[in-house]
């Protein structure tokens, strides 16, 4: 039941902030429904031979059970953990008080969403912290991040993807990845702009950079009903501004997070 009421949920938030124009507004002014967005996949398609697995998580692995000649139809055995390739986290996922992901609502899972660019940043230093400035030369170039948002961080790790370069050790065996710096998300989180729900998202395995072995980002994040969305693909495609994003997985009961398929409704141009 809770199950088929989330699904109606989405349904309706899609419905209800797609269709009925989600404020979103064409050139000429005109509300956009939901024919005026197109769709893009936002996750890498977990393969054995190459989801990068965060240090310590359980090893990814698929068994074939059966198959069309032997047995009439085709199915695998998928071994992983919560937090395996492209996923999202729940708020129980560092904080034993908040909610786990089969109590969070639908509307916890389709947001609107800014991409932040900062990969010429991140080229230049692994260990890159997106600060309160970065994020204010943003809003002067492209206005205001939407109220309870998913802030996407692009760092270009995605293309990294099922190397060891992912990982990106150094030679005492310590990893390097980008990521918002704690000032920056208290400032999104006092301002508003990640409210009683929203996001941080990227394309690396955490929305603090590795350094931050504390996770104090996550942390802070997951409080209230918000959600971490890690490990994404195709950020080329997402736009600054005006997209939503729908997340998607197995919902399990007091799960940490899910695997996800996620979504972008991105305007047509």
């Amino acid at each position: 039941m809770r199950r088929r009421s989330m699904l109606a949920g989405v349904a309706t938030a899609v419905g209800g902030m797609i269709a009925a124009g989600s404020g979103s507004a064409g050139a000429s002014g005109a509300r956009l429904g939901l024919g005026d967005y197109r769709l893009v996949n936002l996750a890498h398609v977990n393969d054995p031979d190459r989801t990068n697995v965060y240090p310590g998580d359980p090893e990814f692995t698929l068994t074939t059970i059966t198959t069309v000649p032997t047995d009439g139809f085709y199915l695998q055995y998928a071994q992983q953990g919560e937090h395996t390739g492209t996923h999202w986290g729940a708020p129980a996922h560092f904080n034993e008080d908040q909610p786990h992901a089969d109590e969070l609502e639908a509307e916890d899972l389709f947001l609107p969403a800014v991409r932040i660019d900062v990969r010429e940043q991140a080229a230049r230093d692994a260990d890159y912290e997106v600060g309160v400035e970065d994020l204010k030369r943003w809003e002067r170039r492209h206005g205001r991040i939407p109220d309870e948002a998913a802030v996407v961080l692009w760092t270009g790790w995605e293309e990294r993807w099922g190397t060891p370069a992912f990982f990106n050790y150094d030679a005492d065996g310590r990893m390097h990845q980008p990521g918002f710096s704690l000032a920056a998300v208290q400032w999104l989180v006092d301002t508003g702009r990640l409210g009683r729900r929203g996001a941080l998202g990227t394309d690396t395995f955490s929305p603090e950079s590795a350094l931050d072995e504390e996770y104090r980002v996550s942390k802070l994040l997951y409080r209230e009903h918000r959600i971490s969305l890690e490990i994404l693909a195709n950020l080329a495609e997402l736009p600054p501004t005006g997209a939503h994003v729908l997340v998607g997985g197995t919902i399990n009961r007091r799960g940490s997070g899910s695997p996800a398929s996620v979504y972008a409704f991105v305007p047509k141009r």
